[in-house]
């Protein structure tokens, strides 16, 4: 019967696709985020997102996965998801929305799409994922083109430092929490390892949230509502479960495939969701940034397939 129905190839094959749509919904949701961050203070909108995205994850994981996908947990386990939770939602979430109060969305997209260069940079000692000349030349384009957009951004007026200093934390938060997932392995099914990173974020960020912001700066208004659901089931449950699916079954670096796609489309999110004005020297820049993550993310693919 397997024999009959190749399903590894199969499943290999959807990646490029899996990997477009993650990138749509993920750089889509910068724009929504800044849309919700005009009527809510970023930790609390957080916070609420996460507690419901988690709840509704490990809600339905309860009911439709077998009991033992609990039970097989280790305080270990939960540990180390909590872990990638705060990481991956309560550090690089938090500090991305910190600074989208003070920077574009547009310009908040293309910094982070960096994510792949810098995992690359780090994967290569940590992971023993090879830094071949391919792969080199592409970390100096993709990162010389950042530095010009931020360079640019600075300069011109577009963009707070402090929100700048934010992001720039993000992005190396974002790059350790995509290592962390590749060297630790737990049990946990792709759902309930979701589910409880997302409510790990968001019982991480509510004191904080709490204490630095006001339940009063809440206006709750139609766009809100929009994009809170949006973010919470587009993004949260959406787009992460997503993400780990992709991360489980590739290299941490080939699991941004089609990375190069989001500084255009953050760019372009921003333009017709916000009105966001786009600097001849973004498009400019974002032109080695997708070429550089392209040379990153497709080097060791290419290379195994020449081997074999």
């Amino acid at each position: 019967m397997h024999a009959s129905f190749p399903l590894p190839a199969r499943r290999l094959d959807a990646l490029p696709v899996l990997i477009g749509l993650f990138c749509l919904i993920w750089a889509s949701a910068f724009a929504v985020a800044k849309v919700a961050l005009a009527d809510c203070p970023p930790l609390l909108l957080l916070s609420g997102r996460f507690l419901l995205a988690g709840g509704a994850i490990l809600a339905a994981c309860a009911l439709l996965l077998p009991r033992d996908g609990f039970t097989r947990l280790g305080a270990r386990d939960v540990a180390a998801l909590a872990l990638m939770g705060i990481l991956n939602n309560a550090c690089y979430l938090g500090l991305s929305y910190v600074g989208m109060t003070h920077v574009s969305s547009g310009f908040t997209a293309v910094v982070i799409s960096a994510n792949p260069l810098l995992t690359a940079l780090i994967a290569a000692p940590l992971l023993g994922e090879r830094l071949t000349p391919r792969k080199l030349l592409g970390l100096f384009m993709g990162m010389a083109g950042v530095a010009l957009v931020v360079r640019s951004r600075i300069a011109s007026g577009h963009e707070d430092p402090v929100g700048v200093l934010y992001v720039l934390a993000a992005l190396v938060t974002l790059s350790a929490a995509t290592l962390l997932f590749k060297r630790v392995r737990t049990p946990a099914s792709l759902f309930v390892g979701s589910g409880i990173q997302s409510l790990a974020g968001g019982l991480a960020l509510l004191p904080v949230a709490l204490w630095r912001e006001d339940l009063a700066d809440i206006h709750l208004t139609p766009s809100l509502g929009i994009a809170f659901a949006y973010l919470t089931f587009a993004g949260s449950v959406g787009a992460f479960s997503l993400w780990f699916f992709i991360l489980g079954r590739t290299s941490a670096t080939r699991a941004s495939a089609l990375h190069f796609l989001m500084p255009p489309l953050g760019l372009l999110f921003g333009w017709l969701l916000l009105g966001e004005k786009v600097p001849p020297l973004d498009l400019v820049g974002i032109i080695p940034i997708a070429l550089g993550i392209r040379l990153v993310t497709t080097g060791s693919e290419r290379a195994g397939a020449q081997k074999r």
